[in-house]
């Protein structure tokens, strides 16, 4: 099966009209995926336009050299969004940053790969690294940390509200063999939740709070958005596509802290420029219709929101 053929950017001619590329711009796509929405900027681009495409998985990286084998205009970086900051400066080559895309969460090519162990609907090792050259799998830290450490995590990042049950229930099997494939700890969880989410298999939240803590998401987030204000351009674009509650709130209270002047000067006539507002929200928040979520099921839970740096 083609992986790559089968990807579908989510929420496309949205994120193209957030991003509003000048045809000359330079645009950052900070989680290059399988190339969707890069390919979307790069179409509106014309021969002076650029593309710094980031990515931490090195299939990714590969994928986008085989997709793009001769397109001068792009530059693929792998990389984690969070270090943008670091990286583009020496990238840019003192052009202004118009535009910054984060599509968050998991790639679909990601879940579909049972090599990968994000997903328990095919049997995989358990590993679900974003980067399976860093760091360690699901399994090595499932196999050391304490039940307290798993409960709590299974809690905060999969709104579990069982996980005290599943972080015990892990523990005792773990303790008769160690919990090394997708299937065995997708069992282990469904005997532990007692009840069932419509539509929802029962792994479902523990899975998507392992993941997100292994590649810690939710801090990569939060450090790539400061890095997206400090190098957006006076009226450059920042568009964030998530899909979970957890990553749309950072994205939400992050637009609304910067485009709000600091509460100590309400009312006063003259805000020292540091207290100033830094964004301004670019319309409401987007969801997909009916009609995408029919071809494309991953975009259901998707959201866009859209804010642009003040000059």
């Amino acid at each position: 099966m083609n992986l790559e053929a089968l990807h579908v950017p989510v929420l496309a001619d949205e994120v193209l009209g957030a991003l509003a590329p000048l045809a000359d711009g330079l645009y950052i796509d900070a989680t290059f995926g399988r190339g969707g929405h890069t390919a979307q900027i790069l179409g509106a681009l014309g021969p002076d336009g650029r593309v710094l495409a980031f990515d931490r998985d090195p299939e990714a990286i590969e994928a986008g050299h085989r997709r793009f084998p001769d397109e001068v205009r792009l530059a693929l970086v792998r990389a984690p969004f969070a270090d943008i900051a670091a990286r583009v400066p020496n990238l840019a080559g003192g052009r202004p940053v118009r535009g910054i895309l984060f599509d968050l969460g998991v790639s679909s090519p990601q879940l579909d790969d049972p090599r990968r162990g994000f997903s328990f609907r095919a049997d995989g090792p358990l590993d679900m690294r974003m980067d399976p050259q860093t760091g360690e799998p699901v399994s090595a830290w499932l196999a050391r940390a304490s039940e307290s450490e798993i409960r709590t995590v299974i809690a905060r990042l999969g709104e579990e509200r069982f996980a005290r049950r599943v972080a015990a229930a892990i523990v005792r099997a773990r303790g008769e063999r160690p919990i090394t494939s997708t299937s065995a700890l997708a069992a282990i969880i469904s005997t532990a939740v007692p009840t069932r989410e419509p539509g929802k298999h029962p792994a479902t939240r523990s899975f998507q709070a392992l993941r997100i803590f292994i590649n810690d998401e939710l801090g990569q987030l939060e450090r790539g958005l400061a890095a997206a204000l400090e190098l957006l351009a006076p009226g450059g674009r920042l568009a964030a596509l998530s899909f979970h509650s957890l990553e749309d709130r950072i994205v939400k209270r992050f637009i609304q802290r910067h485009a709000s002047a600091d509460p100590m000067y309400a009312g006063l006539p003259n805000i020292p420029a540091e207290y100033r507002p830094r964004l301004r929200r670019v319309g409401k928040k987007q969801r997909a219709n009916e009609a995408e979520v029919a071809s494309n099921p991953r975009a259901r839970s998707a959201t866009l929101r859209v804010a642009e740096k003040l000059r």
